[in-house]
């Protein structure tokens, strides 16, 4: 992969683990309903992903039928309607009442050597951008995380990120690998000289693979951070 002049990774699996729910999840979600004015009685955290998931497939439906076959939501949209009270808060109390419900579900934390593989991207000046399936608490996520290593989402280019909730839809839609590839080419990068870094062979390596891209696939079936840090960049 010596050719490779630029990154675009993942978020979820790739860049962040995606780990089990906090043990005192159903403490703190009666704490966290407890601040809405109109949640009484509030419903069973369990009950509001349930209800989560039938608006999204409703939505998903929809926008099928206007043909779009990888559409996304907004997050903060779909929060509203399965729990109405939120509307007594205001924009940025809403904000801090998703994040916080979104601890609730899952922990995340930066995977097992990917802090070294980024720094040895910046080191190199190899720009960096992300392709991802995510929402807008998906930005406090990823900067919690690089925070606690001393980096930040500044790393990455603004003009080589794209974000699903900001666009309207999601991996694999080949327009997400074209608006980079676009971007990327304005700048004289080729398609082989694009490394795309990702969880799955459905969303991240086939559709990269697709546009010309060189690819690495992260996880059990593929490499790891470390391993794919000494590939590249050799041993440290």
């Amino acid at each position: 992969m010596n050719s490779i002049r630029v990154v675009i990774c993942d978020v979820y699996r790739t860049i962040l683990d995606v780990l089990p729910p906090p043990p005192d999840a159903a403490t703190r979600w009666r704490e966290l309903a407890a601040m809405v004015p109109g949640l009484v009685e509030p419903p069973r955290l369990e009950d509001v992903s349930v209800r989560c998931r039938e608006i999204v497939a409703r939505d998903h439906a929809a926008a099928h039928e206007r043909g779009i076959h990888f559409p996304e939501v907004i997050w903060p949209d779909v929060m509203l309607r399965a729990l109405p009270p939120l509307a007594s808060l205001n924009t940025s109390e809403r904000e801090e009442f998703i994040i916080r419900h979104i601890q609730l579900l899952r922990e995340v934390a930066l995977a097992s050597g990917v802090t070294e593989f980024l720094r040895a991207c910046c080191e190199r000046g190899w720009p960096l951008g992300i392709a991802s399936n995510a929402q807008h608490y998906t930005l406090h996520e990823l900067e919690s995380a690089l925070g606690s290593v001393g980096l930040s989402s500044s790393i990455f280019d603004p003009d080589l990120v794209v974000w699903s909730f900001r666009s309207g839809f999601s991996k694999p839609d080949p327009h997400v690998f074209q608006i980079l590839a676009a971007r990327l080419a304005s700048r004289g990068i080729e398609p082989a000289e694009i490394l795309m870094i990702g969880d799955r062979c459905d969303n991240d390596i086939e559709p990269a693979r697709a546009f010309g891209w060189r690819t690495a696939l992260i996880g059990p079936d593929g490499t790891s951070w470390p391993e794919l840090t000494e590939q590249l960049f050799g041993k440290p």
